[in-house]
């Protein structure tokens, strides 16, 4: 808003989000937050008959179509930002101005990686996926005029994929609201506290955070409680399912689901952990817990993409038995685990703002242009 007015379309998981669109509507020029209802079944059925991937059917909505059309019809909007490749589809095939298509991540080549890991139907889906969304996210970027990517080895990736140049594919990175994500600001949680708490964050329904805490909670787990027979590991975040839910209770795991302030565990944490076995781009829950001075144990996946010493910001593992070794050592010497913690604070307060990550925002949009709409998934 500092640069140009912003109208502002994006999805809802729950009632809560959906709530949340009248406190946005003094941030933005217009706001329009649609609840997803779509179930995976359905959004299946529909990618089979009109041979699209999943991932668009699954967000596909023609209330959102609708006031973006209703905006442009209406509005001198000079630059459409689009963030994520799900949103792509709502731009309109006649829209003539400049579009800003941040990926983020290189979806297709994710499922490309489910495939070649899995087996049985699950591959199959996987593989068309990965195929189709990979067709998509190049038709998008030749349209656009500049495809962004969270890190260089992603936008590396989408160039060598695409055949476009570094001229139209760049890397803007992620950043942390650094207000928000301070220490100091936030209570610990006292509850589980009876020996050592090891966390992991992040939305739970997620392929690859269900695989990453199944890895660490059968593989990870038994081999620390040898040596820490009170250690808990606490898996925090919203939505999980039956799999993550059976973990509770087993290997010292419990299951939080939801919780109102996700600070207050990241302070309360001894290690956070990031065992991601397939990963894609930066991982924010890395990026969040260093902020809050918390030592960080990720596995080489979700290491990758940030610009950080591996033994002086965080530690990086190269597989289950390494991360054991790795939060085991730090467990043991709590003067180590501080001084990474501090250390990491200092690298994303100097580094990683959004000030900082998106300093170059205003250019690519064009702002000289008067209007922004953004569409967010």
């Amino acid at each position: 808003m500092a640069h140009a007015p912003v109208h502002l379309v994006c999805f809802a998981d729950d009632e809560g989000d959906a709530a949340e669109e009248s406190d946005m509507k003094h941030s933005f020029a217009s706001v329009q937050i649609v609840q997803r209802t779509k179930s995976n079944w359905q959004a299946g059925i529909e990618a089979l008959i009109t041979a699209k991937p999943v991932s668009l059917t699954s967000f596909g909505s023609g209330e959102i179509r609708n006031y973006v059309e209703t905006i442009l019809s209406t509005r001198p909007i000079d630059c459409i930002f689009v963030f994520s490749g799900q949103m792509a589809q709502f731009i309109p095939a006649d829209y003539t101005g400049r579009v800003v298509m941040d990926f983020a991540d290189v979806d297709s080549a994710k499922f490309e990686s489910y495939a070649d890991t899995g087996s049985g139907p699950m591959a199959w889906i996987n593989r068309r996926e990965g195929k189709l969304l990979r067709a998509f996210e190049q038709k998008v970027a030749k349209r656009s005029d500049y495809a962004l990517f969270v890190s260089e080895a992603e936008a590396q990736l989408f160039r060598q994929r695409s055949g476009l140049d570094a001229g139209k594919v760049k890397a803007v990175g992620n950043g942390i609201d650094l207000d928000f994500y301070d220490p100091d600001k936030a209570s610990a949680i006292t509850s589980h506290k009876d020996g050592p708490l090891i966390i992991f964050t992040g939305q739970m329904d997620y392929r690859p955070n269900i695989d990453a805490v199944v890895s660490f909670s059968g593989e990870v787990m038994p081999e620390i409680l040898e040596h820490y027979p009170y250690a808990k590991f606490a898996i925090v975040g919203r939505a999980p399912t039956d799999e993550v839910a059976r973990l509770d209770g087993m290997n010292g795991t419990f299951v939080t689901g939801s919780v109102d302030d996700i600070r207050g565990w990241l302070k309360g944490a001894d290690i956070v952990v990031a065992p991601l076995r397939i990963a894609r781009g930066i991982q924010n829950k890395v990026l969040e817990a260093m902020a809050m001075g918390k030592p960080v144990v990720a596995s080489v996946a979700a290491a990758q993409g940030i610009d950080a010493v591996d033994g002086q910001h965080f530690h990086i593992a190269k597989g289950p038995q390494h991360e054991a070794e790795l939060v085991c050592d730090l467990l043991s010497d709590p003067r180590k685990a501080k001084a990474i913690g501090d250390n990491a604070r200092s690298l994303i307060r100097s580094a990683y703002s959004w000030e900082t990550q998106l300093a170059d925002i205003t250019d690519l949009c064009g702002l000289g242009a008067r209007k922004l709409i953004e569409a967010a998934e």
